[in-house]
């Protein structure tokens, strides 16, 4: 077994652990006559009219935390020579070094593309993202701010939004150098910034366009969609990824 196999197993029976928050039904959600969620129903909107993205999502796909750059083709991820080497000897050694097989955090963008639920509160000045995944948490303010010019780098980065439409456009910097974008090993760099646009196009639905600059490891910037559906009458829960972390002995490399 090689470590990329360990990492995936671990979180596979890790990730058999949702559900189990007592059922209840969900506030405000729009029921079908059979008292199912109606999830084409027309997206809520807030007191100021602006889409509201509240509510509890799950990206249904664990493809892009394997390989973020799986739709890249035919040219594949446009990495720059010294990355693509990052890349190679980090696939050559079975993931060995990778973060998340050390419960380490996950951090943007890779954070939105673990396929555990993730929870949004939504105020008038700012969004909070409540993660199943080690519990994290992010904060996107919607109040005009801009983000530091001098960061202390971080996982999550310094988040800033605002409204293009019925669009929230998510600016992010401030991230830590030398981080894994996914568990194959796309490199990023504390150069890296990432642009996420919101959209909800209607009640059961997110869609998350995700594109990546960093100077330092790519040559120009790529794109990723990612879709969320929403998860009603339920919660997430806690996860606490150290506490059962058995397989720390299979992350051995070549």
């Amino acid at each position: 077994m090689n470590s990329l196999q360990s990492t995936l197993i671990v979180f596979a029976a890790s990730a058999a652990a949702f559900g189990q928050w007592p059922s209840s039904r969900t506030p405000g959600i729009p029921r079908a006559t059979d008292g199912h969620a109606d999830l084409s129903a027309k997206a809520p909107r807030t007191a100021e009219g602006k889409p509201d993205l509240s509510g509890l999502w799950e990206i249904k796909t664990q493809d892009y935390w394997y390989d973020i750059g799986i739709d890249a083709k035919p040219d594949g991820v446009p990495m720059q020579s010294a990355a693509a080497a990052v890349y190679k000897n980090r696939k050559e050694n079975f993931g060995k070094d990778n973060p998340i097989s050390r419960c380490m955090p996950a951090g943007v963008p890779t954070i939105d593309t673990i396929p555990l639920p993730f929870k949004i509160i939504q105020t008038s000045t700012m969004l909070a993202a409540l993660y199943e995944y080690n519990m994290e948490y992010r904060q996107i303010f919607v109040d005009g701010r801009a983000v530091p010019k001098d960061p202390n780098p971080n996982w999550m980065g310094y988040s800033t939004g605002r409204w293009d439409g019925d669009t929230l456009v998510v600016e992010t910097s401030g991230l830590k150098d030398n981080t894994w974008l996914d568990l194959f090993g796309h490199p990023a760099t504390d150069a890296l910034r990432v642009t996420e646009r919101f959209e909800r196009p209607d009640f059961g639905h997110l869609n998350i366009d995700i594109t990546m600059t960093d100077i330092k490891a790519y040559t120009k910037p790529w794109p990723i969609k990612l879709h969320a559906s929403l998860i009603p009458d339920t919660e997430i829960i806690e996860f606490v990824c150290i506490e059962n972390n058995r397989g720390m002995e299979h992350m051995v490399g070549k």
